[in-house]
């Protein structure tokens, strides 16, 4: 049976360093970062740009579903509402697929200092860090597994969501 894993959590909380461990240690495994669906310079966010991002999305997301060469789909996107992840269900074939889905957590001062580290190292603008700790809070609404990663390592994270 195959299991996809919908990963989410704020920027800055270690969902792709630890969706690429996971793609690592499981069988037959694949990962989409949804931000590869969304890469563009200027970054848009409107009703046309969310539309076509989630057609992307749900389009790879089903092809990997169909191919039998993946048995583990990890796809990691922010996530911080509900309606996203049951949006992307809907429209998803999981039909015979189990459906793990899971909220990477950490405190804000972790999640700050984390943030602060990408942007000294030129990989983040300082407007994510207000942007990431206010939707800290949203991650609580979810039907999801929520995982604190504040003292856990990245590979930490990963097996505990192997073990689900």
């Amino acid at each position: 049976m195959k299991t996809l894993y919908l990963i989410g959590g704020a920027m800055g909380v270690g969902k792709t360093t630890v969706c690429q461990i996971l793609k690592r240690k499981m069988d037959r495994a694949v990962f989409l970062d949804g931000d590869w669906c969304w890469d563009a310079d200027p970054f848009q966010v409107n009703d046309e740009t969310k539309k076509m991002v989630t057609e992307n999305i749900c389009f790879l997301l089903n092809s990997f579903l169909r191919c039998s060469a993946y048995e583990n789909i990890i796809f990691g996107w922010v996530m911080h509402e509900q309606e996203i992840i049951d949006g992307l269900l809907e429209r998803l074939d999981t039909a015979g697929c189990r459906v793990v889905t899971v909220s990477l957590l950490c405190g804000e001062k972790e999640l700050v200092s984390r943030l602060e580290k990408g942007v000294r190292l030129g990989l983040r603008t300082e407007d994510v860090i207000r942007r990431s700790v206010d939707r800290l809070p949203l991650y609580g609404r979810l039907r999801t597994v929520g995982i604190d990663t504040s003292k856990l390592s990245p590979e930490e994270a990963a097996d505990r969501i192997m073990e689900l």
